[in-house]
């Protein structure tokens, strides 16, 4: 039976998908007031880029928007609410802008739903993970998953990816020591569970082993759509190896949300060590100067970890350690 591990963390809420005993989607949602899919907002058309068709909206919280269409009545230095529809996502060279449309005459700004809510929403049970009860999350590979989004490597020696998020797409090489006929199934299944897992989204090209004849690879095909939940659509695995699988975008995926701050992400990391460390009462968290920069600048998460522990927390800086190094004491 399948059920959602939700845990409300600090500065983060986390969830994970279980389903047999095995993570097979992760999701987080990190505390900010950014733009999200399924949110009304209000803001001011800024820049009209064609007319009738596409333009800038900048948001009350100053984020800019890209909206289309454009009403024909609606101009530029209009007041206008907008319908989120995708985030903004992180890319190298410049981010992509969140993507909207006009709201509905009528409609009124609101949030968009919380993770918690979008879970629940999916009809599979929810088990709350509070620190002070056993790690469920990590007993289920969560580590292990966020090392993965953050370094791209998936899998052992018989069958691997490496996966290489650019503008254009998602890239995933599959490699190993298998011969092509078993490689092909093994590293289209892994890919299908990667994506998943990840939330892997867009334009996703899989570089499959060459196959000799079109049954092999149509066994390889048959191994995304048994893993992968729809909706998505693919073609079908070329005589080269290669497959493109599109799913539709509307957040960042973990690859994207991990890397876009690498400080951010291992302050977050170890603040959720910090919170489960010992018995409660007063701790030492000492880090690399950058993630104790981050965390004096994030003084309300200091003091909610030190409500949640009931003790106080001091922060040390250590330059000898890496950015991933961190303790609690």
């Amino acid at each position: 039976m399948a059920q959602w591990l939700y845990e409300e963390g600090i500065g983060e809420c986390r969830a994970a998908r279980i389903e047999k005993g095995r993570l097979v989607e992760a999701l987080i949602e990190r505390e900010n007031d950014a733009a999200r899919p399924g949110s009304v907002m209000q803001g001011k058309l800024v820049r009209t880029i064609i007319p009738k068709r596409r333009g800038i909206a900048r948001l009350i919280n100053g984020e800019e928007v890209l909206v289309e269409p454009i009403p024909p009545k609606i101009a530029e230095g209009a007041s206008v609410f907008i319908e989120i529809l995708r985030e903004a996502i992180p890319e190298e060279g410049r981010a992509k802008l969140a993507k909207g449309r006009i709201a509905l005459p009528g409609t009124k700004a609101h949030p968009a739903p919380s993770l918690l809510q979008r879970i629940r929403a999916t009809g599979i049970p929810v088990t709350p993970c509070p620190a002070h009860e056993e790690d469920q999350l990590e007993a289920h590979g969560w580590s292990e998953l966020m090392e993965e989004a953050m370094s791209g490597e998936v899998g052992a020696e018989d069958a691997a990816l490496r996966i290489f998020p650019t503008p254009a797409m998602i890239l995933i090489d599959v490699d190993g020591s298998l011969p092509p006929a078993k490689l092909g199934p093994k590293g289209a299944k892994l890919a299908a569970q990667a994506i998943r897992r990840m939330g892997l989204t867009g334009s996703i090209g899989i570089d499959l082993p060459t196959m000799n004849n079109k049954d092999e690879r149509a066994i390889a095909s048959a191994q995304i759509d048994k893993y992968l939940p729809l909706p998505f659509e693919r073609t079908a695995v070329n005589g080269f190896g290669f497959i493109q699988v599109i799913r539709r975008r509307e957040r960042m995926n973990l690859m994207e949300l991990l890397r876009a701050d690498p400080v951010e992400t291992a302050a977050l990391g170890l603040l959720r060590r910090a919170e489960r460390h010992g018995q409660g009462g007063a701790a030492v968290i000492t880090a690399a100067p950058a993630i104790i920069d981050r965390l004096h600048k994030a003084s309300e998460w200091i003091e909610q970890l030190a409500r949640r522990r009931g003790g106080a927390i001091s922060l040390k800086a250590d330059p000898g350690l890496g950015i991933s190094a961190g303790h609690v004491a």
